[in-house]
């Protein structure tokens, strides 16, 4: 067998005892099964990753199904965007893609097999009373008056349910398992509630759905998963999953694995503080560069072969750690320099004018695109008596392992010639406006000066009357600190949001290649960062580019 396989994980190891014992037949059939009530993350990036690349690796398939059993929650443009971010990722489902509430009316069915076998029955307690009667780790669960209801009592109450005879709340359906039992999860959990409201998949036929807990097993067993892998808070839902695939006549007997979740520093990790995030316009929506969801890493630029080589970097695991962000940024740095095309853009600029170059000569130095890549071509880059560079690259009264531009010193500008300051002009304020530089003719293409001189400081510029002007929004990281949810009492993770997370920069000079910049490229602003186009806001003559990540 031809396999892709990076390292060895506990699930790969399953997967090929499996394969072995032939306890599927040879089958490998995994799913991706989002709920659509929100933005996909980068945890589910990793989820994605795995499932898709399991079935990948071992010859089988992967499903994407949408466990949309809450319509209150749940929205179409959750489901496109889900799908979005799969197909971004590199994965295809093909003709695999799936709905839970495509099985509503099996699952249905199989609730009425559960109520004649006498393993599931109609509660009519509140929700507050559920809860009373449920216990909790100390206190054991007691049952329901409403448990020895008839066969026929339930059978009739379930199908008004259905039918819609009774109000939210008045009525749920309820496995009868054990109300003893020191897992909480098997004390008659809820298999349906009533909701009156319509379903982006199926509409106004229902007024009752199944619970999450219920309708995942046995879509699972209808599609014949072979390996049902899922995060570690769902470890103590497993004797559910398992109770309901083996009390209903299911085509298959899937088994539920679980893995660590993906915990990062500086970011959190749960959707319904993401949506907190949005709805109190803390972020500028899901797809805010900022934010650790995949619509958010794309419009930021982060590259789909990054994500892949992250989720490799750190591997599966069956215990909880604490995953630094910086290996996430390594992975994208990595990717970028291997695909970036460079260009020269100077954020804070001073205007330099290099006196004894004509004033109107200009020069079209043909430079390479990729220092590493011949195929990226050449771009040009001109060079005039006004150049840009960056204010930190000046210094009036340097340090001695200072290498750039001071007054009587000399710097190469990259790619050009080697300049010279003479004079520098200040506003009344005192503030740097300008430098009077002259440059040496002899030092074009990188060679020493006329008196034989090699220059060690190389800076970037751009030259003024050929710059164009863009917006550049420098992101940072979103919170301040590395564990965020780590508040003290009385506070929520949001009083750790980073202040400066964000920096907005308008007065930026670029090379005027990048007047053409493409959306679908990367660019190294060299010395500076990785930059692209903003896919949302950026326009023709009104570009902006999102920093990716620093150097």
């Amino acid at each position: 067998m031809e396999q892709k396989i990076e390292a060895q994980n506990f699930l790969r190891q399953i997967v090929e005892k499996d394969i072995k014992n032939n306890t599927y037949g040879g089958r490998v059939v995994t799913r991706f099964p989002p709920e659509p009530n929100g933005y996909l993350h980068i945890g589910h990036a990793k989820s994605i990753c795995l499932n898709f690349g399991l079935a990948a690796d071992y010859k089988g398939q992967c499903h994407l199904r949408f466990d949309d059993t809450n319509p209150e929650t749940e929205d179409v443009e959750y489901v496109e965007s889900i799908k979005a971010d799969v197909k971004w990722l590199g994965f295809d489902w093909n003709d695999h893609l799936f709905y839970a509430s495509d099985y509503f009316q099996q699952l249905y069915d199989w609730a009425v097999y559960l109520i004649k076998n006498n393993k599931a029955y109609v509660d009519s307690l509140n929700e507050e009373q559920v809860k009373e009667y449920r216990g909790d780790f100390n206190r054991p669960g007691k049952d329901s008056p409403y448990r020895d209801r008839s066969v026929e009592e339930n059978l009739d109450l379930f199908e008004r349910m259905k039918n819609g005879e009774f109000s939210e709340g008045q009525h749920t359906l309820r496995a009868k398992i054990d109300m003893q039992s020191p897992n909480i999860n098997m004390r008659d959990p809820l298999l349906y509630r009533i909701k009156k409201m319509k379903h982006h998949n199926t509409g106004d036929k229902w007024n009752i759905y199944p619970m999450y807990d219920y309708a995942h097993p046995l879509s699972d067993a209808i599609e014949k998963i072979t390996h049902s892998i899922c995060t570690l808070e769902f470890q103590d839902h497993r004797p559910f999953y398992d109770w309901c695939v083996d009390n209903v006549p299911v085509p298959a007997k899937p088994r539920q694995y679980e893995f660590a979740r993906l915990n990062m520093t500086y970011l959190v990790m749960s959707k319904r503080k993401l949506l907190q995030l949005v709805k109190e316009k803390l972020v500028s929506g899901w797809d805010d560069p900022r934010m650790p969801t995949i619509s958010g890493i794309r419009r930021r630029g982060y590259t789909p072969e990054a994500m892949r080589n992250f989720a490799k970097r750190i591997g599966v695991a069956k215990a909880e750690s604490l995953i630094d962000v910086e290996i996430l940024e390594d992975c994208v740095k990595e990717d970028l320099d291997r695909v970036a095309y460079r260009a020269m853009v100077v954020l804070d600029p001073i205007k330099v004018t290099i006196t004894n170059y004509e004033a109107n000569k200009t020069e079209e130095l043909n430079v390479s695109s990729h220092p590493k890549n011949e195929a990226y071509g050449k771009r040009k880059v001109y060079f005039s008596n006004e150049v840009f560079i960056e204010r930190a690259d000046f210094m009036e009264n340097p340090d001695a392992d200072f290498f750039r531009l001071a007054p009587g010193k000399e710097v190469r500008l990259r790619n050009a010639y080697v300049i010279r300051c003479e004079e520098v002009l200040k506003d009344p304020a005192g503030r740097v406006i300008e430098l009077k530089c002259v440059y040496d003719p002899v030092t074009l293409g990188g060679k020493p000066t006329a008196e034989g001189k090699k220059v060690k400081g190389i800076i970037h510029w751009v030259s003024g009357k050929h710059s164009i002007s863009a917006e550049i929004r420098l992101y940072g990281r979103l919170f301040k600190v590395p564990d965020p949810e780590n508040v003290p009492a009385g506070q929520d993770f949001k009083a750790n949001l980073n202040p400066n997370s964000l920096t907005v920069i308008k007065t930026a000079k670029l090379e005027h290649s990048l007047s053409e910049a493409d959306v679908a490229r990367k660019y190294q602003f060299e010395r500076t960062g990785y930059f692209c186009i903003d896919s949302k806001d950026s326009q023709p003559g009104a570009l902006v580019f999102n920093r990716i990540v620093e150097l």
